[in-house]
Parts: C-alpha cells; sequence; structure tokens
C-alpha cells in the first residue's frame, strides 16, 4: 500500500511532462520553415527546373558550372562586394562620428537631432530611393538647384556608368546609417565613466581616451553593427532595383538583381539558384568571422583573457 502511494507521488503531470516540448516547439517549427526551402533550393539548383516548362529534369552540376563559368557571374560578384564594401564601411565610420558626437554633446540640439536622425529608418528603402530620384532630378531637384551655386550643372547621378555606384551607395548610407548611429550611441551610453575620470585627472588627451578607452570597449557594438549592415548590403536589392534596376547597363548588377532576372525575368530558376546560394555560403562565413571576433572584444572589454 506504501509503496502503491509513492508511485502516485512521483507520477508526473501531464502539463509538466509537455513543457519543454513546448518551449522547443517555437524554435523547431522556424527551423523547419528555414531549412525546407533551403533544402528545396539546393535540389533545384541541380535540376533544369523552368517557368516556362511543365517537367524538369534532374541536370546535376550543369547549372553551377555554367554559372561559376560565367562573366555575368563574376561581375555581379565584383559589383556586389564593392557595394558591400563602400556602403558598409561610410556608414560605420560616419555612423560613429556622429554618434561620438552626440554621445559627448548633451544640448538641446543634439536632442532634436537624436529624433531626427531616425526618421529615415521610418522609411522604406523603395520609397527612400524614389525620393532621393525626386531631389536629385536634373530639373527639379532640390539637390541640382544646390550644386547649380558652386558651378556644377546637370550631374549624371545614376544615369551614368561612372557615378551609378555613388549615387546608390549615397541613398543606402542615407537609409542605413541611422541604424549604426543607434547602436554606437547605445553602445557609448553604457560605457562605464569611472576609466574616463580617472584618464581625465592623469590629464589624457580626446585622442587617447578614444584610442586607449572608447573604442577598445565599442568593438563589441561595433562589430554588430558591422554584422548586420554587411549582411544587409551584400544582399541588397531594393535599392538598386528602385533606383536603375541594374543598370545602366550591367553596372549595379549584383548577385541579387542578377538572380532575379535569370530566375524571373529569363525564367531560368533552375540556374538562378546557384547565385543565391552562393551569397548565403558568403554571408555566411563572414557572419561567423565577426561573431567570433566580436566574442572575443566582448571577454576583452569586460576583462577576461581571450581564450
Amino acid at each position: 500500500m506504501q509503496k502503491k502511494d509513492n508511485e502516485e507521488l512521483n507520477v508526473v503531470p501531464f502539463k509538466t511532462r509537455i513543457r519543454p516540448y513546448l518551449i522547443v516547439a517555437p524554435a523547431l517549427i522556424i527551423t523547419i520553415g528555414i531549412m525546407v526551402p533551403f533544402i528545396m533550393a539546393i535540389y533545384y539548383s541541380l535540376t533544369s527546373y523552368s517557368f516556362r516548362l511543365p517537367t524538369y529534369k534532374f541536370i546535376g552540376l550543369k547549372n553551377w558550372i555554367n554559372v561559376l563559368t560565367s562573366s555575368e557571374f563574376w561581375h555581379a560578384v565584383w559589383v556586389t562586394v564593392r557595394y558591400a564594401v563602400f556602403s558598409t564601411g561610410i556608414a560605420m565610420l560616419l555612423g560613429l562620428g556622429i554618434a561620438m558626437l552626440l554621445g559627448n554633446l548633451n544640448n538641446r540640439f543634439t536632442k532634436i537631432l537624436k529624433v531626427v536622425l531616425v526618421f529615415p529608418l521610418m522609411v522604406a528603402p523603395v520609397i527612400g530611393t524614389i525620393v532621393w530620384q525626386l531631389m536629385l532630378n536634373n530639373s527639379v531637384g532640390i539637390i541640382e538647384k544646390f550644386l547649380n551655386i558652386f558651378g556644377v550643372y546637370n550631374f549624371p547621378w545614376a544615369a551614368s556608368t561612372s557615378t551609378a555606384m555613388l549615387t546608390a551607395v549615397m541613398i543606402d548610407v542615407w537609409v542605413n546609417c541611422p541604424f549604426v548611429i543607434i547602436l554606437v550611441l547605445a553602445g557609448i551610453q553604457s560605457l562605464p565613466k569611472s576609466p574616463f575620470e580617472a584618464a581625465k585627472i592623469d590629464g589624457g588627451s580626446a585622442w587617447f581616451n578614444f584610442k586607449n578607452l572608447t573604442l577598445p570597449m565599442l568593438k563589441p557594438c561595433l562589430y554588430i553593427a558591422l554584422l548586420f549592415r554587411l549582411m544587409a548590403s551584400l544582399q541588397e536589392y531594393a535599392i538598386i532595383f528602385a533606383l536603375t534596376k541594374g543598370g545602366p547597363g550591367d553596372t549595379l548588377m549584383n548577385l541579387s538583381l542578377t538572380a532575379y532576372n535569370t530566375g524571373f525575368a529569363f525564367q531560368k530558376f533552375g540556374e538562378a539558384l546557384p547565385y543565391i546560394l552562393f551569397l548565403w555560403l558568403c554571408i555566411n562565413i563572414i557572419a561567423k568571422q565577426i561573431v567570433k571576433r566580436q566574442r572575443a572584444a566582448q571577454r576583452l572589454a569586460a576583462g577576461k583573457d581571450e581564450e
């Protein structure tokens, strides 16, 4: 009788037993939702799948060989790298500089500026691009009228192969730089005050404080901003498509736009997938390296030895 009572006491309620599965379920559903399309993409990249034909067949690595040996692919890689380096680098430097100014100054103007700088984040990239196209218009654009004061007329902007990249990067920086500013500003405001007070007593200059105190402690935050901005710029589609659809010519045809044109304009879906999978592989490798360095910087900022 006592043994039976002990067994009843040891019975785990159903709600308690199912709770771990309920906690894991959302992550499992998201994983399945990601992995199924990913596996299907790999499979279809090995086929002749096309929207024009009702049937398709397995062709192995033919699509991959055709893509990796084509000049169009390597041109798209070059455009993607240039766009990502320029837009991310300028946004990081500009965002860091503005965040440092806003963090060191505390008056009514900076408070208003903090609010104003967030506005581009509230605008969709396509809408922002259309607004910039109007401002850059050679007939009625406000920027064109401003350049006229300095004797510059009919600047080509996105209409020329030599300035199209500059125009796209400028719009990208305007749209996404506030994201970097917010992250870095949050990092600056979370820094401890005591090291800076000690450096001030010892007579440390502003450059000394920035180089030896602010920058090392801000590195984890900077790596996070770099991670998000670099991933977004490598796969940028909206701004370039809204601006020139990859033109003039193929000047701005990055991997995303080339994959879109191949898959939907030319209806070669199987041949378009290697572009996207190659881009995914590059982003995955770069992201892992950035995360690795971010964790190392976080340990160093916390005063721990790097493992």
